[in-house]
C-alpha cells in the first residue's frame, strides 16, 4: 500500500469515528469507589508552609504566605482576593499528635472523641497534653464546596488561634432561616445554602501568621450546585459513623 493509499484509508477511518463523551459517561471508572479518591484539603499557607520554600521538594511554584492551596489539583488562590465556599458539613475533632519534635505529618489518632479532653492537662504554653508525652489538638473540620467555574469539593481545618474564627462562622450559619410556605414558620436554612467569602489576614504577635476572616455573601442561586452540595452532604452524613476526618495539615494556628 502506497503512502498516498494509507493517509486516504486513515482520514475515511477518522471520519466514520465518533466521540460521544456523554453517551460513554462512567465507562474505564466502574471500580473506583470513594475510598479510592483522595480528598483534597484546603491549605492555608504560612511563611513555614513546605509549599513556599523553594528548595523543598513540595515546594509549588508562585506560593506564597497567606494563600490557599488545593493539595490535590494544586491550584493556588490569592488569599487577599479570597474565595467563595459553601460550607457542607462540620465535625470537630479531637486527633492525637506526637510531640511536636517527632510528628510525620499525620496524627497517631484521627479522633479520640470529645471524652479524652478530661484526661489532658495543659502545658505553660496552653498545649492539651496527654500523660503520654502526645498532645490533642482540638480541631475543626469543614467539608465544602469552592465555587468556581468548575466547583471543587475539599476539606479545610482550623485549630488553636483559629477555633474562635470556627465559633464565628458557626454563629453565621446558625443566623440562616428560611420561612416555611405551609407553617408561615421560620426554619433553620441547610449549611450549604449559603455562599460565603473567604480571605486570608495578617495576624501578629510573638510570631507572625494567617488566619481565616469570613463573611456571608448570598444564598445559592444555581440548582445545579446546591444539587451536588446536597449530594455531598448526603454521602458525608452516611459515612460520619465509618470515617473521622483526616486532619493532616498542622498549619494554620
Amino acid at each position: 500500500m502506497s503512502e498516498e493509499t494509507r493517509d486516504v484509508t486513515t482520514k475515511k477511518s477518522n471520519a466514520l469515528a465518533t466521540m460521544d463523551f456523554v453517551a460513554d459517561s462512567g465507562m474505564g471508572l466502574e471500580n473506583i469507589d470513594k475510598s479510592d479518591l483522595a480528598l483534597p484539603f484546603l491549605k492555608l499557607l504560612q511563611s513555614g508552609s513546605d509549599e513556599t520554600k523553594k528548595k523543598h521538594a513540595k515546594y509549588v511554584e508562585g506560593a506564597e504566605a497567606g494563600m490557599f492551596y488545593n493539595t490535590v489539583t494544586k491550584k493556588l488562590y490569592n488569599g487577599e482576593k479570597g474565595i467563595e465556599v459553601i460550607p457542607v458539613f462540620y465535625k470537630m475533632t479531637y486527633p492525637e499528635w506526637a510531640p511536636f519534635e517527632k510528628r510525620e505529618g499525620r496524627p497517631i489518632h484521627n479522633d479520640r472523641g470529645p471524652d479524652i479532653m478530661g484526661k489532658v492537662t495543659q502545658n505553660d504554653r496552653n498545649k492539651d497534653m496527654l500523660d503520654n508525652g502526645n498532645e490533642i489538638i482540638k480541631t475543626a473540620n469543614y467539608f465544602v464546596i469552592i465555587n468556581g467555574e468548575r466547583p471543587e469539593k475539599a476539606l479545610m481545618t482550623m485549630k488553636s488561634t483559629q477555633l474562635k474564627v470556627s465559633r464565628q462562622w458557626n454563629s453565621l450559619m446558625e443566623d440562616e432561616f428560611e420561612t416555611d410556605p405551609k407553617t408561615g414558620k421560620s426554619v433553620p436554612a441547610p449549611s450549604f445554602s449559603r455562599i460565603y467569602k473567604l480571605n486570608s489576614v495578617e495576624n501578629s504577635g510573638s510570631f507572625t501568621w494567617h488566619g481565616y476572616n469570613i463573611n456571608l455573601l448570598r444564598k445559592v442561586d444555581n440548582a445545579g450546585l446546591y444539587q451536588m452540595a446536597k449530594d455531598f452532604y448526603s454521602s458525608l452524613k452516611a459515612s460520619q459513623q465509618k470515617t473521622a476526618a483526616p486532619a493532616k495539615e498542622e498549619s494554620n494556628y
